[in-house]
C-alpha cells in the first residue's frame, strides 16, 4: 500500500503528523507532499518520501492554491496512491475533491480546526461551512479533532454521518514529562533565569492571532519578578505576522524571543506558567505538551483551548484579546507556588488521560482499515506496533486494479463532469 499525507508545508508534516508517517510505514511506502522546506531532510531521514508542491502556500492566494491543486493532480496521476490522508484547510478542501477524482482508493480528512466556529461572521461561516460540506463528500473518512468540532459538523450535517469520528489530538507522553529538580536547574540556566523569577512561556508563531500582543501588554503592567519567554518562529506569509515594531515592543517590556528550537521539551522545564491567549485554534498541541509537563496552563477561552484547560483545576480561561484579565491571571498563579503545583499536578494527570498521540495514531490506522474493509481490499492492521498482514490472493489486489482504472486519462479537467456529480449527490 503506498500511503500519501498531503500538508500545506513540510513543518506540518514533522509536527502534526509525523507519528501517523511512521506508523503507516507498516502498510508500504509513505509519502509526505507539501511545499518543501528545512525539514523535508529530517522526513526523509525517517523513511518517509517527500515530493515537493511548490505552489502551495500558508497565505491567502487563490492563484497560488489553483497551481497547487494542478500541480497535486500531476503527482496523483504519476503516483498511483491507495490512501490519502488530506490536512489544513486548503489542501483539506482540494485534497479530497481531486484524491476522490482521480481514482484513489481512500480518501481521509483530517479536520484540525474548522477554520470558521460558531462567532464568525456569517459569510465566513457560509463560506467554511460550504466548503467543508462540499469536499466532505468526496473522502471515505472525516477525522475531527476537536469535540466542539465534531458537534457543530455533526449538527449541521457537514460530513455524511456514518463516515465522522472524533479522533481527539495527543502529544508523545514519554517525551514531555514534569521537570525533576535538576532538569529544572539546567533548563533556566540555559534560558539565563535566576530561580526566585516566575518564568511564563509561550510556545506558537508570531502571529497576531496567537494573541502575543496581548502577552506583551500584560508583559508591560505586570513588571518586575517575571520572565516572559516565547518560543517559536516567524510566519511571513501570513497576513498577520508580527511586524518588528511589535517585537520591538515586546523586548522592551521584558518579552525574550528565542525563535524556533528543536529542544522545546526541556524548555518547557524553566517554564512555572504556560500560556496561550490565542483567538483561534483547532486542538493546541503545544497547550498539551504543557500539560504533559506538568505546567499549569492559561489559555484564552475559545474551542481546542476549553479541551486542554479546566478553569481552576489546572489553569485558567480568560476572555479572548482580554490583556488585563490576562495579566491578573498570570500575578494570581504567580503569586500562589502551592496553587502553581496544584494546577501543574492536574495539567499531568489531565494529559496522561486524554492527549496520549498513540491512541491517536491507532484511530488513523483502524479507520483506513475500516475504509479498506469497506470497500472490499482484505489487507488487516494487526496492531499499531505490529506487521501488517495483508492478503496476496483473493479480491484485494484486483480490487485496487479496478479502482484506478477509474481515471480519466484525458487530463485534468476532462475529470469534471458526471463523475463530480455522482460523487457529490451519493450521500445526500
Amino acid at each position: 500500500m503506498k500511503t500519501a499525507h498531503l500538508t500545506t508545508v513540510d513543518m506540518s508534516l514533522w509536527y502534526l503528523v509525523l507519528p501517523q508517517l511512521i506508523a503507516a510505514q507498516q502498510l508500504g511506502e509513505v509519502i509526505g507532499i507539501s511545499a518543501p522546506g528545512s525539514f523535508v531532510p529530517d522526513l526523509e531521514a525517517k523513511g518517509v518520501r517527500h515530493i515537493p508542491l511548490g505552489a502551495s502556500t500558508r497565505g491567502v492566494s487563490p492563484l497560488s492554491d489553483l497551481r497547487a491543486a494542478v500541480q497535486f493532480w500531476r503527482i496523483l496521476r504519476r503516483e498511483k496512491i491507495d490512501i490519502l490522508h488530506t490536512h489544513n484547510p486548503k489542501p483539506g478542501v482540494y485534497g479530497r475533491i481531486l484524491g476522490r477524482l482521480a481514482g484513489v482508493p481512500i480518501v481521509v480528512n483530517t479536520v484540525h480546526g474548522l477554520y470558521a466556529t460558531a462567532d464568525s461572521p456569517l459569510l465566513m461561516r457560509a463560506v467554511v461551512y460550504g466548503l467543508e460540506m462540499l469536499s466532505s463528500r468526496f473522502s471515505d473518512a472525516e477525522l475531527i479533532q476537536n469535540p466542539e468540532d465534531f458537534d457543530l459538523m455533526w449538527r449541521f450535517r457537514m460530513a455524511p454521518r456514518s463516515r465522522m469520528r472524533l479522533l481527539g489530538n495527543g502529544v508523545d507522553l514519554e517525551r514531555f514529562t514534569p521537570a525533576s529538580e535538576e532538569s529544572r536547574r539546567r533548563a533556566r540556566a540555559a534560558v539565563g533565569v535566576d530561580d526566585d523569577r516566575v518564568v511564563v512561556g509561550m510556545v506558537g508563531r508570531l502571529v497576531a492571532e496567537k494573541g502575543i500582543p496581548e502577552l506583551i501588554e500584560a508583559a508591560e503592567v505586570i513588571g518586575d519578578g517575571y520572565a516572559f519567554i516565547v518560543v517559536g518562529p516567524d510566519d511571513p506569509e501570513k497576513a498577520d505576522a508580527l511586524p518588528r515594531e511589535t517585537l520591538d515592543r515586546g523586548v522592551a517590556a521584558g518579552v525574550r524571543f528565542l525563535g524556533m528550537r528543536s529542544d522545546v521539551a526541556d524548555l518547557y522545564h524553566a517554564f512555572d506558567i504556560f500560556v496561550l491567549p490565542s483567538h483561534r485554534e483547532g486542538f493546541p498541541r503545544a497547550a498539551m505538551e504543557a500539560a504533559a509537563s506538568g505546567i499549569p496552563v492559561i489559555a484564552s477561552d475559545i474551542r481546542g483551548c476549553r479541551q486542554v484547560v479546566e478553569s481552576g483545576t489546572n489553569g485558567f480561561l480568560v476572555p479572548v484579546s482580554d490583556s488585563v484579565r490576562l495579566a491578573e491571571a498570570i500575578v494570581r498563579l504567580g503569586e500562589d507556588p502551592a496553587m502553581r503545583s496544584s494546577f501543574g499536578e492536574a495539567s499531568h494527570r489531565r494529559a496522561q488521560a486524554m492527549f496520549d498521540e498513540a491512541r491517536v495514531v491507532e484511530t488513523v490506522i483502524e479507520t483506513y482499515e475500516r475504509a479498506a474493509r469497506r470497500k472490499g481490499l482484505a489487507w488487516q492492521v494487526v496492531g499499531v506496533a505490529d506487521p501488517v498482514v495483508r492478503s496476496a490472493s483473493g479480491s484485494d489486489a484486483p480490487a485496487i486494479a479496478r479502482l484506478h482504472q477509474r481515471l480519466i486519462p484525458s487530463g485534468f479537467l476532462s475529470s469534471l463532469g458526471h463523475r463530480f456529480l455522482g460523487l457529490l449527490y451519493r450521500d445526500l
